[in-house]
């Protein structure tokens, strides 16, 4: 067992597959923070029904399977090009 911390251990440059799960999840946790903000000012009165309006008028964009596959090739595409100009290895 190393004793060397976990971020020593990791490589210095995450993969394009490790950055689309970190903004993923730094989206995530920005809704999760925002709702809550919203939930406590709802709560506190600090909201006004013009607002509320137009919150719940905002079209939400939503993730399709052809948007998951359209990643997917991308990360496809970026792995073979870094292969390609690595030699075939990749980082």
């Amino acid at each position: 067992m190393t004793t060397e911390p976990l971020h020593l251990q990791q490589s210095s440059k995450p993969d394009a597959r490790d950055r689309l799960i970190m903004a993923l999840y730094a989206e995530l946790k920005a809704e999760r923070l925002t709702r809550e903000a919203l939930e406590e000012a709802i709560r506190n009165g600090v909201v006004s029904r013009e607002v509320l309006a137009a919150i719940v008028s905002d079209p939400v964009p939503v993730v399709t399977s052809e948007d998951i596959a359209e990643i997917e090739a991308g990360l496809a595409r970026d792995k073979t090009s870094t292969e390609t100009r690595s030699g075939g290895h990749s980082p």
